[in-house]
């Protein structure tokens, strides 16, 4: 606990510089008696962000980031996990008053046509494992889930694969609307996963109206989507209905805010301004390595939250 304390001081003192607030000779006392922040949105780490810090024990992590005043938290690899640390990690983020964010429902096929094809084998298998995911779900009480469509299927024209895809989905839909469990479909980028069925916003958008269920909705990944389409603020308007989820990475490198190119404190702004109350997920690596790199890591998001 003293630990903690101490962490907590200094890094609050490291966000306090950065930012340019006070001075060296106020800096100690200030920070001393400082709290952990307060953001105006629910930004989500996921495990390993801050592990120089908080350790390689999961329980660690989940309290450290609660210290810094994270209220969420995301993991993609949370269904591969243990039935017991499912459970003891959602006691702790109950306990934390932390929410859980994605995690990844299904097996996502790089370079096969599982949705797209409208194979009955594969939907088969699909839809298995998004029965599997809500329970998954219900353990960690997570509300959203993540869902990639696969690869593209070359033989088959773009009207019929989206037809095949939408089916699948409605088909998911019905499994997930009891459980009150949202799958969020995230478009990737055509540099980083080439040949995928889904890409952009606007055929995202076009995917969940066809679907047209609660329980199919829009990941907005703003890295994927600065590199795959640009014109966020316009295509996050245009898409909003949809999006039940957003995740983070500045472009290039897919490390924190302030790294690149993109204008998050605008972007942030934008989403708060619109009132959402979702998930932010921090999809991405640290820019600096080791304890610096993860003070420098919160003092980015501190500043990006700033507006």
């Amino acid at each position: 606990m003293q630990r903690r304390k101490f962490l907590k001081s200094s890094l609050a003192s490291s966000a306090l510089m950065a930012t340019g607030v006070g001075c060296a000779t106020a800096a100690t006392p200030l920070a001393a008696k400082q709290e952990k922040h307060q953001f105006q949105l629910k930004y989500a780490p996921h495990l390993g962000m801050f592990k120089n810090h908080a350790g390689d024990d999961p329980i660690d992590q989940l309290k450290f980031m609660a210290d810094q005043g994270f209220t969420a938290f995301e993991d993609n690899n949370m269904k591969k996990r243990t039935i017991e640390l499912q459970e003891k990690m959602a006691k702790t983020m109950m306990d934390l008053s932390m929410e859980m964010g994605v995690f990844v429902a299904h097996k996502i096929y790089w370079k096969e046509p599982n949705l797209a094809s409208g194979k009955e084998d594969w939907r088969t298998e699909f839809l298995t494992q998004i029965k599997a995911s809500v329970e998954v779900a219900k353990r960690v009480n997570a509300k959203w889930m993540t869902v990639v469509p696969g690869h593209l299927d070359l033989r088959q024209d773009m009207g019929y694969q989206t037809a095949n895809v939408v089916e699948s989905l409605k088909m998911a839909s019905e499994i997930c609307e009891p459980a009150g469990v949202t799958m969020v479909l995230e478009p990737l980028n055509f540099r980083n996963h080439p040949g995928l069925f889904l890409t952009g916003s606007a055929q995202a958008f076009q995917v969940c109206q066809a679907v047209d269920s609660p329980s199919c909705k829009i990941l907005f990944d703003i890295y994927h989507q600065q590199i795959q389409e640009g014109n966020l603020l316009p295509n996050i308007e245009k898409t909003w209905d949809e999006i039940a989820y957003f995740q983070i990475g500045d472009n290039p490198g897919r490390k924190e805010p302030t790294t690149g190119e993109i204008n998050y404190k605008n972007i942030f702004k934008y989403i708060h301004d619109k009132g959402f109350d979702g998930i932010l997920g921090m999809e991405h690596g640290n820019f600096h390595e080791g304890m610096e790199g993860e003070k420098k890591l919160i003092a980015a998001y501190v500043e990006s939250d700033s507006f």
